[in-house]
C-alpha cells in the first residue's frame, strides 16, 4: 500500500509538472536555445548523431529532432517525454536541468519551428572569457569535450582546456570550419556573432578574464 501511494504521488507530481501552463518566451529560438541542448547532451560518439544513430533518432539536426516531435504537443513528443519527469531515461549519463527541459517544452508548445535570432541583436563588444566565451563553449562543446569524454583529446570544461585549443588557431579553424580543421560543432555551426566574439578573444591573447 505504501509503495502504491508513493508511486501515485510521484505520478501526480510528474503530471502537474508536465501540464502546468508555462509563460511563452518569444526569445526562445530553436537554433540558439534548443538545438545546442540536443547537440551538447545527446550527440556524442555512440549516441544520437548522424553517424551512430542507426535505429535511434539523429538529434544533431532540426530534421532529425522533428522525427520525435509532435508540434504543439510536448506530451506526444518523444524528445520531450524521454528527458522530463522523475522517470526520464535520457540522457543516460547526466539528466538535463530544468531550464533546458522547459526550453524544449515551450519550443514544442510554440509549434516547434526552425527559428533563429528571435529578436536578438549581435553584440561582439563583450568577449571576455567569463562573460561570453565560456558560455558559448559550455552550450555547444562540453558534451563531447569533458574530463570523462575527451573528444579529440580536449577537455573544454575549464579555461586551461579552452586556451589550449586557441593555440595555432585550432579553435577558430574548427569553429569556422576551415579547410584542414575538424568542423565543430558536428553537423552544425555557431552563429557569425558568436564566432566573431571568439575570434576577438583569441586575437586579444585569449585572457582568463
Amino acid at each position: 500500500m505504501k509503495t502504491k501511494t508513493i508511486l501515485l504521488l510521484a505520478l501526480t507530481a510528474f503530471i502537474y509538472n508536465s501540464c502546468r501552463n508555462d509563460a511563452y518566451n518569444p526569445d526562445i529560438c530553436f537554433q540558439q536555445n534548443v538545438l545546442p541542448i540536443f547537440v551538447n547532451n545527446c550527440t556524442m560518439s555512440g549516441c544520437h548523431n548522424s553517424k551512430d544513430h542507426k535505429s535511434r533518432l539523429d538529434l544533431s539536426t532540426y530534421e532529425g529532432i522533428m522525427k520525435g516531435v509532435t508540434p504543439s504537443h510536448p506530451l506526444r513528443s518523444k524528445v520531450y517525454t524521454t528527458v522530463s519527469g522523475i522517470f526520464a531515461s535520457m540522457p543516460i549519463k547526466k539528466k538535463l536541468d530544468l531550464k533546458d527541459i522547459n526550453y524544449i517544452k515551450i519550443w514544442i508548445q510554440m509549434g516547434a519551428q526552425n527559428t533563429s535570432n528571435c529578436g536578438g541583436t549581435c553584440d561582439t563588444s563583450s568577449y571576455t572569457y567569463s562573460g561570453r566565451i565560456s558560455g558559448i563553449i559550455n552550450t555547444w562543446c562540453t558534451g563531447c569535450h569533458s574530463a570523462s569524454n575527451k573528444g579529440g583529446g580536449y577537455d573544454l570544461t575549464s579555461y586551461s582546456g579552452v586556451a589550449a585549443t586557441a593555440i595555432n588557431n585550432r579553435l577558430i579553424g574548427c569553429l569556422k570550419q576551415s579547410t584542414g580543421f575538424s568542423p565543430m560543432p558536428k553537423n552544425n555551426k555557431l552563429t557569425d556573432c558568436d564566432i566573431t566574439a571568439i575570434v576577438k578573444w583569441v586575437n586579444s591573447g585569449y585572457p582568463n578574464n
